[in-house]
């Protein structure tokens, strides 16, 4: 099923969300919806968030289209930065809930990332770097309430001012 994604604006993307509790049948379907809608939104990651619901829920598939589909539904993940030399790579984000705008951002080159899947089994991933890196902290992000847009640089935010401010304007939640 194909859910709706919310935009800038949206009060449900600047909530920190919560923890779920036990991972059950429904929470699995809504992880499956979600990558059916971000595969028909052509991304390659959604946060819980932005589809309305405040739990600590993220897809990823970094697959290309040509590519088998390799999802992951991450229930409760932590995602930090790993110790030691970690430089900021700046590459081109986007975002679903932020449609047609693409800025550069600055992030840690190497991450940590802990989960637990849609079996139950908790998984660790130690110096996960490139796209997956990227994609884990722009939707440990939602999470936590903070979009892209708010890492954006300062000539980012004019360029992009009346595209964002047009598009918080057109939400009334």
């Amino acid at each position: 099923m194909i859910l709706q994604i919310c935009t800038y604006g949206s009060q449900v993307l600047r909530k920190k969300s919560e923890p779920v509790k036990e991972i059950t049948p429904e929470l699995v379907e809504l992880a499956r919806n979600m990558l059916d809608t971000m595969y028909k939104a052509n991304g390659v990651g959604l946060a819980a968030p932005q589809v309305g619901k405040n739990i600590r829920l993220f897809v990823i598939d970094l697959a290309k289209e040509e590519e088998e589909r390799n999802p992951i539904m991450l229930f409760n993940p932590e995602v930090e930065p790993e110790d030691g030399e970690n430089p900021l790579e700046t590459d081109e984000e986007g975002c679903l809930s932020v449609p047609d705008v693409w800025v550069k951002i600055s992030r840690p080159s190497r991450v940590r990332l802990s989960y637990t899947n849609e079996k139950g089994k908790f998984v660790e991933m130690r110096n996960v770097t490139g796209k997956l890196a990227r994609c884990a902290l722009h939707e440990s992000d939602h999470l936590n309430g903070i979009l892209f847009v708010d890492k954006m640089s300062v000539t980012d935010k004019a360029v992009n001012a009346s595209k964002l401010k047009k598009m918080a304007k057109s939400k009334v939640s």
